[in-house]
């Protein structure tokens, strides 16, 4: 996908779950190394014959994390899209998870409008949605449509929380919330503090045991630091413990500290506690980006000093750190799959369709792991 971002999670009971979505191929050049993405997942759900995805999150309004998406998604808020596309039917979303910003953001004029549009028809609808913030985030907006917070309290949940209806023992994998989050000031009052970007920790379970992932979306230095102050604040290290990291940014050296350095980023202290004391032996740290570059003449992630202190501590834990336009050769990359059992997590050699990244979380005995 280059530097972009979509992962499938597929779980034990046939539900799937769908972070960001972005078709970054360009069908008219036939050097793309880029994954075909709506046929790649239509091809799955055809061969589960299913139409739908039980969660479907848009960690905020990039285009490389929404590109496509009104010409695959079924969007209840206009019937212009939900006819067919190319002669096949939209794919539907059970549920939308959406940062409180892809609400209330003003000026949107293309992909990120439609998906706005979706959200708040179904913050207004009052069904089909959970927004993440704190619930006071939505007044102004909530009341402009002739609701309050008190109405749809239910559907938002906010930093610190677990999302509701999701429990590892239960469902195979819960979710809490780190981002976005306020912090208080002085004189009481909350200021939001992020890049208004949906951040959460998974812990799956798998034959009793836990494996936990960070998905970091595109969170900067400055709120990513603050996440990991708080979280130890609150005494909750072991959400900030992971198997796996899913690299914020396409290994951006601003997803670390404020600069790049010469040949590797030096993090903040808060963000070299993270990767230095949390993560786990074995730790997997994925960059969903083009491959890492040997010089600077592109200002872009990915960045090879940043490239070079992941490295180094997935090494630190016996662990990799891989890159999915890399993975396995960058001059034919493949679909990244890592699978979850009770055995944590293994990366899976081979895999014959799928997307740029996917979380598989299928319990030895079930003998249904894509």
């Amino acid at each position: 996908m280059g530097n972009a971002d979509c992962c499938r999670i597929d779980l034990d009971n046939g539900d799937q779950i769908l972070i960001d979505y972005a078709a970054m191929r360009d069908p008219a050049c036939k050097d793309d190394l880029r994954i075909d993405l709506p046929s790649e997942l239509r091809k799955d759900l055809d061969s589960c014959k299913r139409d739908s995805y039980k969660v479907v999150m848009f960690t905020h309004l990039d285009d490389d994390h929404i590109r496509g998406t009104s010409n695959f998604f079924y969007l209840r808020h206009a019937q212009k899209y939900q006819g067919q596309v190319d002669g096949k039917s939209r794919i539907k979303m059970d549920e939308m998870w959406v940062p409180a910003a892809v609400i209330t953001e003003e000026g949107c004029t293309e992909e990120d409008r439609i998906i706005r549009q979706e959200a708040r028809y179904r913050l207004k609808e009052g069904t089909g949605i959970r927004v993440f913030s704190r619930p006071e985030e939505l007044k102004n907006w909530l009341e402009g449509e002739g609701l309050s917070v008190a109405d749809r309290r239910s559907l938002i949940t906010d930093a610190g929380q677990l999302v509701p209806g999701w429990l590892a023992e239960i469902q195979g994998v819960e979710f809490f919330v780190h981002s976005p989050f306020a912090c208080r000031t002085d004189d009481g009052s909350y200021v939001e503090r992020n890049d208004g970007c949906l951040v959460l920790h998974a812990t799956f379970s798998a034959d009793g045991t836990k494996t936990r992932v960070f998905f970091g979306a595109d969170i900067r230095q400055e709120p990513l630091s603050e996440i990991v102050r708080i979280t130890r604040s609150k005494n909750r290290e072991e959400r900030l413990e992971s198997d796996i990291v899913k690299i914020p940014h396409h290994s951006s050296y601003l997803s670390l500290g404020p600069d790049k350095g010469t040949t590797k980023t030096k993090p903040t202290e808060d963000i070299a506690y993270f990767y230095e004391k949390k993560l786990l032996w074995r730790a997997t740290l994925i960059s969903t980006s083009k491959p890492i570059p040997t010089n600077d003449d592109d200002p872009q992630p990915p960045h090879r000093q940043a490239a070079n202190y992941y490295r180094e501590q997935a090494d630190a834990q016996g662990g990799t750190y891989i890159v999915t336009m890399e993975n396995p050769k960058a001059s034919s990359p493949e679909t990244l799959v890592i699978e979850i059992t009770g055995s944590k997590a293994k990366q899976k050699k081979s895999y014959s369709a799928g997307l740029v990244s996917a979380v598989s979380q299928p319990a030895p005995r079930a003998g249904n792991g894509d």
